[in-house]
Order: C-alpha cells, then sequence, then structure tokens
C-alpha cells in the first residue's frame, strides 16, 4: 500500500501539562495516522491548543462557545488537501480518561477524523453520511493498529 506525501507542521500551544501530550504524539506516529487517512497528497498543519484557545477557535469560527475535541479548517481537497487541524488537549484527555482509552489512541482517532474533514468528508449532513465516515474512521484505525473507537458507544 503506497501512502500518499504529507507536509506536516506540528505545533504545540504552551500550556500546563503539554509535555504528556507532546509525548503521545510523536511526530512519526502523527505523520503515519495522517498519511493513512488521506487520499492523495497532504499539507496538514497539526495544533495542540488549551482549553481557551480551543474555546475562541471554536466561538469564532462555529459560533459555538465551548472547546471541542477537533476543529478542522480546510482550504484545498484537490490536488492538494490542504488544511489546519486544531486538537484541544484537556477536551481529548478528558474524553479518553472518561472512554478508558489512551491518550494516544484517541488522539490517533481524532487525527484521522480530521483528515477525513479535510477531505470533504462529514458526518453532520445525514445518518448515511455519518455511518460512511466512522466506518471509514473504523477501517483506518483497524490498519494502525488501533481498536474500534466506537465500539463501546451505547447505541
Amino acid at each position: 500500500m503506497t501512502l500518499p506525501p504529507l507536509t506536516l507542521s506540528l505545533q504545540f500551544a504552551r500550556f500546563d501539562g503539554v509535555a504528556e501530550h507532546r509525548a503521545a504524539l510523536p511526530r512519526h506516529a502523527v505523520a503515519r495516522w495522517l498519511r493513512h487517512a488521506l487520499e492523495r497528497p497532504g499539507e496538514l498543519t497539526v495544533r495542540i491548543v488549551d482549553a481557551d484557545e480551543g474555546r475562541t477557535l471554536n466561538r469564532d469560527y462555529r459560533h459555538k462557545d465551548y472547546a471541542t475535541n477537533v476543529l478542522t479548517f480546510d482550504y484545498a481537497h484537490e490536488p492538494v488537501v490542504v488544511a489546519d487541524l486544531v486538537l484541544c488537549a484537556p477536551v481529548v484527555a478528558r474524553e479518553a480518561a472518561e472512554q478508558g482509552k489512551p491518550l494516544r489512541a484517541h488522539y490517533a482517532h481524532l487525527l484521522v477524523h480530521g483528515a477525513l474533514h479535510a477531505q470533504g468528508w462529514d458526518h453532520e449532513t445525514s445518518e448515511a453520511d455519518a455511518e460512511a465516515m466512522e466506518a471509514r474512521e473504523i477501517a483506518i484505525l483497524a490498519r494502525l493498529g488501533f481498536p474500534n473507537p466506537y465500539a463501546d458507544r451505547v447505541t
């Protein structure tokens, strides 16, 4: 399986506890996870932020006044996927703990999720689109050695 090329900028804001998040996100692993999620070459910036920055971005761009786990700002889908993925470290850590998942596994899932959004996948348009996107995430994560992130979800 040939994976598409990726130009990656991995950025960490300054916040308490950033070392734990840096440890969960070695550059080579982030690049591997994203390349598996990309269908074509990509130029992605991944930024790990604190709750204040995450909330500000979500409020200013989505008009939702809370910090969310991942925001995708997609600028181009073809011929190269160009996007910024912003992950809110405190939210990701809280969700991982609540779901009983390793922080690294939850980050892998959210990066794959964000990369799919960057390519035009959307889970908010219809139930069918949500199911298709989840199935794609599950397949990609399985190839990467991660369990189904939705396995424990109550339906």
